[in-house]
C-alpha cells in the first residue's frame, strides 16, 4: 500500500519532489529540541497547492498519514512522525510565492512556505510592518505560525499570528482546496473556517497561503533593558508603563536572574552588553572588570516603546516611565539603547536565554499563561513549592510577561556535575530531567490549571502535551475537539497523534 502511494506521488509531482533516503529525510524526522526522533517514510515537496491537494487525495485512497513540516521550528513536536515508518512527511517549504500586496489595504497574501523574516523584509519594504517577532524567525514559516498560533514577542500590542491573519487558503483533509483568501477586516457571514485551522496543528487542514495585516511603521522605537529586585516589581513596572505608554507599549519581557546565568556561562560576549543590569559579570571598562570582582545577579525586564511620531517622542515616553519607577523604587537600574546597534544587542541577550539553556543541558521547558494578575502569586508560590519538592533545582523563568506568557524552566542542580567536563554534565542534566519531569510538570500545571491558567501559551500541544491536556480540559471540551476532528478528518490522514 505505501510502495503505491509513493509511486503515483512521484508520478504526479516528479521524482525531485520526494525523498526516501535515509541521508536526505534525518533532518526533517527530528525536531528542533531534539526530544522526538521520528522516522518517515518519505519527505514530500510539493510546489503548490494543487499539489498539496493531489498527495492529500493519494493519502486518503491509500490511507496513509502525512504529517505537515514548514521550517521544522516547532518546540512540542507536532511536525515529527512516529517511529513506524508509515508516516510520510508533507514539506510546505516549495509553496514561497508572494501572492499580493496591497499597501493601501495594509496586507500582504504569501504561500505557507515563505518565512517570517521573509514578510517582515517585504512589509518594510512597503513601508509598513508585520509585527510577528520569534527568535526562530529566519526559518520559520507563515504556514507554521498559523498552524501553531505562534506568539512571540509583539502579542501585548499586536495579538497573536491568529490576529495578524485575515484569510487562509486550506487544503482540506478529503483533499480539496478552500480559498478563504479574503482580505477583510469584518466578514460576518457564518461559521469562522479561518480560526478552526488557525492554530489545529495541521490536524484539521492544511494552510497553504494566508492575507497577512499589516501596520503602519513606527517613527520611532526605544527599548530599555531595566535592573528589577524581582517579579511584583515587573508587575509594578508593567502598570505605570501601561497606564502611560498604553498601545505605544510593544513588548515587556520579564527575565529572572537565573535565565540570564545560562547566557553569562556560555555566551559570555552577549552577555556583556547588559551586564550593568543582569550583574554576574561585568563590562570590560569597568573598574569591577579591572579588579576581576563580579556583581550580584539580577531580574530584568526588557521595555520596548514604538511611538507614531518620532524617535525623540519615543524616548521621552520610555524616559518618563523609566523616571517614574525610578521614584517609586520599582527599578534599580537602565540601560536605554542608544544606538540600532545596541537595541540588536539587548534583544539577542534575550533571544540567546534558550541557545543558553540548550548549551547548558537538559531542562523540564513549560510553557504557560495566566492571568497577569496572577503572575506574581503564581511565581511566588510556585518557586517555593518546586524548591521544596526538588532541592537545588534552578528555576529559569522568563517570558512574555506583558501577556502573561511565562517559560517556566527547571534546570537540574547545578552541584551534580560540579567539576565535570561539559559533555559529562549534559549527560547528568539530561538523567535528571527524565527521572522527574513527569512530576515537575504535574506539579507545574496542577497549579497552572488551579489558577485558570493553560499549560500550552504559544508552543502548542504536539506530541509533547497532548496526554496532559486531556488530563486538564474538560470531557465535553475534548468531546468537541474530538467531533471536529472527526468531522473533517475521519481516516485520521493529518497528523495523527497530535494534540488529540
Amino acid at each position: 500500500m505505501t510502495a503505491q502511494f509513493l509511486s503515483e506521488v512521484q508520478a504526479a509531482l516528479g521524482s525531485a519532489a520526494i525523498k526516501t533516503a535515509p541521508a536526505d529525510i534525518e533532518h526533517h524526522a527530528i525536531d528542533w529540541r531534539k526530544r522526538f526522533f521520528g522516522k518517515p517514510l518519505a519527505v514530500i515537496f510539493p510546489a503548490n497547492t494543487e499539489q498539496v491537494a493531489q498527495v492529500v487525495r493519494l493519502a486518503n485512497q491509500h490511507k496513509v498519514a502525512l504529517v505537515p513540516q514548514g521550517g521544522n521550528t516547532g518546540l512540542s513536536g507536532g511536525a515529527t512522525p512516529d517511529a513506524s515508518g508509515t508516516q510520510a512527511i508533507l514539506s510546505l517549504t516549495r509553496l514561497t510565492r508572494v501572492r499580493h500586496q496591497d499597501a493601501a489595504n495594509k496586507t500582504i497574501t504569501v504561500e505557507a512556505g515563505v518565512s517570517l523574516q521573509r514578510v517582515q523584509e517585504l512589509a518594510e519594504e512597503m513601508g509598513l510592518l508585520f509585527p510577528l517577532s520569534l527568535g526562530a524567525e529566519g526559518s520559520a514559516t507563515i504556514g507554521g505560525n498559523l498552524a501553531t498560533n505562534a506568539g512571540g514577542t509583539g502579542v501585548l500590542r499586536y495579538g497573536n499570528a491568529r490576529d495578524l491573519c485575515l484569510g487562509v487558503e486550506v487544503v482540506t483533509p478529503s483533499g480539496e482546496i478552500w480559498n478563504g483568501l479574503r482580505a477583510l477586516r469584518k466578514d460576518n457571514t457564518g461559521y469562522d473556517l479561518r480560526d478552526l485551522f488557525i492554530g489545529s496543528e495541521g490536524t484539521l487542514g492544511l494552510i497553504t497561503a494566508a492575507v497577512l495585516k499589516l501596520y503602519p511603521r513606527p517613527k520611532g522605537v526605544m527599548t530599555a533593558l531595566v535592573k528589577i529586585a524581582g517579579p511584583e516589581d515587573a508587575f509594578r513596572l508593567l502598570q505605570i508603563a501601561q497606564s502611560r505608554c498604553d498601545a505605544a507599549l510593544t513588548a515587556f519581557e520579564y527575565m529572572s536572574a537565573e535565565s540570564t546565568q545560562v547566557v553569562i556561562d556560555h555566551f559570555p560576549e552577549v552577555a556583556r552588553h547588559g551586564a550593568q543590569i543582569i550583574g554576574g559579570m561585568t563590562t570590560d571598562a569597568s573598574p569591577a572588570a579591572a579588579s576581576g570582582k563580579t556583581s550580584a545577579r539580577s531580574d530584568c525586564v526588557l521595555m520596548e516603546i514604538s511611538h507614531a511620531e518620532s524617535e525623540r517622542a519615543a524616548t521621552a515616553l520610555l524616559e518618563s516611565v523609566i523616571g517614574s519607577a525610578l521614584e517609586e523604587g520599582v527599578v534599580l537600574d537602565a540601560i536605554v539603547a542608544q544606538t540600532l546597534a545596541q537595541t540588536k544587542a539587548l534583544w539577542h541577550l534575550r533571544e540567546t536565554i534558550t541557545l543558553g539553556a540548550a548549551e547548558d543541558g537538559a531542562q523540564v521547558k513549560l510553557d504557560i499563561a495566566l492571568p497577569i494578575s496572577a503572575l506574581v502569586d503564581f511565581i511566588d508560590q510556585m518557586n517555593t513549592e518546586m524548591l521544596s519538592a526538588f532541592p537545588g533545582v534552578r528555576l529559569h523563568n522568563f517570558g512574555h510577561f506583558g501577556d502573561g506568557n511565562l517559560h517556566y524552566n527547571i534546570g537540574a542542580p547545578r552541584y551534580l556535575a560540579a567539576g565535570k567536563s561539559p559533555e559529562e554534565r549534559r549527560k547528568i542534566y539530561l538523567g535528571y530531567v527524565e527521572e522527574n519531569e513527569q512530576a515537575i510538570r504535574r506539579l507545574v500545571h496542577d497549579r497552572v490549571v488551579a489558577m485558570n491558567g493553560s499549560i500550552s501559551a504559544e508552543h502548542g500541544l504536539g506530541q509533547l502535551r497532548k496526554n496532559e491536556a486531556r488530563r486538564y480540559k474538560t470531557a465535553i471540551e475534548f468531546e468537541l475537539m474530538s467531533k471536529i476532528k472527526l468531522a473533517l478528518d475521519p481516516n485520521g490522514i493529518l497528523n495523527p497523534g497530535k494534540v488529540l
